[in-house]
């Protein structure tokens, strides 16, 4: 498939189906190649932004004074658990 492609599916289920996905209510105009491209940069260096911002969260909870402009905050929240037992092979969420 295409990355960020929606397909339309109005209409389909015999009719059931009223709108599509991305832009149900027709409210974004088409976008031409460049802005489409411009775009997909921005959401990728966001997504790549937010993931960096998170693994800084995640190394100040585990090791104190890791990321200093976090460490000056009084009263930021530490985190005593594992931050990595989501990745154990017997993670269960009720158990």
């Amino acid at each position: 498939g295409k990355p960020g492609y929606y397909p339309p599916i109005a209409g389909r289920v015999g009719g059931q189906i009223l709108f599509d996905l991305y832009d149900p209510f027709k409210w974004f105009p088409e976008q031409s190649a460049e802005s489409k491209a411009r775009g997909l940069k921005a959401e990728i260096l966001n997504g790549r932004a937010a993931m960096i911002g998170l693994m800084g969260f995640l190394s100040a909870s585990s090791v104190p004074g890791s990321v200093p402009f976090l460490a000056g905050i009084e009263g930021f929240p530490k985190y005593s658990g594992n931050v990595m037992i989501p990745f154990e092979g017997d993670f269960t969420l009720f158990g």
